[in-house]
């Protein structure tokens, strides 16, 4: 299988991660997305939404979307439960990730790393940051109370948000007043097969 992505991107680690972790023998198509790599003619012909990560299946099909991604290739693994209610569970943390954490800590990252945090972004920059911490205290509040997000097993729902939130620093937020996040961090990295980002 391929998989095309940009090592710098939280969405694109989310899937090196996970074939870290499980093992999985994978392609890895490096693409720019700064460069405009995405909005070239064969890669559209694969995605018409121009967005990466995406994974072709050795028979040519395609599946976008890192949180779909993730799921697909964990599917009969420990990292996605088969009990229906666990795996809403799960799900429920990853459409968290994309609509109250990502948007605004993987968005202050992007401003501040990819752009240089230009005087014209700084409002935007700035705003970010109370959606983002006000997603960091719920995180928080879960994880005092179990180990992993969904429970008492890693799964699928920590290695989205595990993505943007280790890197949270490099968009200005500070984790030192989450004690909860940075245990479980260090609990993830200390995870057989884990790798860094990049």
């Amino acid at each position: 299988m391929k998989i095309y992505g940009d090592t710098q991107s939280g969405n694109c680690y989310k899937i090196q991660l996970l074939c870290s972790l499980l093992q999985i023998e994978h392609q890895w198509l490096h693409l720019d997305i700064l460069a405009g790599d995405t909005q070239q003619t064969t890669f559209l012909a694969k995605n018409t939404q121009g967005k990466i990560p995406l994974l072709e299946l050795p028979d040519g099909r395609c599946i976008s979307e890192s949180n779909a991604i993730l799921n697909y290739l964990a599917a009969d693994s420990s990292l996605l439960p088969n009990d229906v209610f666990d795996l809403a569970k799960l799900q429920q943390w990853q459409f968290f990730e994309q609509y109250s954490h990502e948007p605004y800590i993987a968005v202050a990252r992007f401003i501040a790393k990819y752009l240089g945090l230009p005087e014209d972004r700084r409002a935007d920059y700035e705003a970010k940051h109370q959606g983002g911490y006000k997603a960091l205290a719920v995180m928080e509040s879960q994880l005092e109370k179990t180990p992993y997000l969904a429970g008492e097993e890693l799964t699928t729902a920590d290695i989205s948000l595990y993505a943007y939130t280790h890197v949270a620093d490099e968009g200005g937020f500070e984790l030192n007043d989450y004690p909860a996040i940075l245990t479980w961090l260090e609990r993830i990295k200390s995870t057989p097969n884990y790798i860094g980002m990049g």
